[in-house]
């Protein structure tokens, strides 16, 4: 009796509840794969096998891609047709953000750098990086900059862009030049020993 030939099987994985960023993109092994826009901010399950991952919502298959090879890290599998029509698309990587944070200054720089540091994977520092720099939208760079100075000063290791946005909403950037000595801050967020010893200020 004649045998059959033998059919390739692959083995599939299956990973539960990953975020649909805001770019429409989910990540999977240190890559981005696309899923159409209208499942933005939902979570979604993900089945892998060698070759391929397929994306479910539910029982629902949004649908599959090829992966990139295990090299790779930090590249976009894209489906122009699971982004919105008409939007121009450009995907945030470290270097963008690097060159961003270094036309505000270089606390800002620092900032960004930090938050990459206590970041698990480098992308999961894009999201609280690009925040810190969107601030500069609305308040000016030169503001968010020097409320990076200050934040710096301050006893939260990694400042994020809730701390921000406090000394900006509250005008702490504007209060003059920002001495050297954080003693001297009038933003309040670190005194020195020397103010807490009744020494002058």
């Amino acid at each position: 009796m004649q045998s059959l030939p033998a059919i390739p099987f692959e083995i599939s994985t299956w990973t539960y509840r990953r975020k649909v960023n805001k770019n429409a993109h989910v990540v999977w092994a240190k890559n981005f794969y696309s899923v159409p826009f209208t499942h933005i901010g939902a979570h979604v399950d993900l089945r892998t096998t060698d070759t391929m991952l397929e994306i479910y919502r539910s029982d629902e298959r949004l649908t599959s891609r090829v992966l990139l090879p295990p090299t790779t890290m930090n590249q976009y599998q894209t489906n122009e047709a699971d982004l919105p029509e008409g939007r121009s698309w450009q995907a945030w990587d470290r270097t963008r953000i690097d060159d961003w944070a270094a036309r505000m200054g270089p606390s800002t720089v620092t900032v960004i750098g930090k938050i990459f540091e206590a970041a698990s994977i480098e992308e999961a520092g894009y999201d609280p990086a690009l925040a810190v720099l969107r601030l500069s939208r609305r308040f000016s760079p030169t503001r968010v900059e020097v409320a990076c100075r200050l934040a710096l000063r301050g006893p939260i290791r990694s400042p994020r862009c809730a701390h921000l946005r406090t000394i900006l909403d509250t005008g702490q950037d504007k209060t003059g030049h920002v001495p050297d000595e954080p003693e001297a801050d009038d933003g309040g967020y670190v005194l020195g020993s020397a103010y807490y010893a009744g020494g002058t200020r």
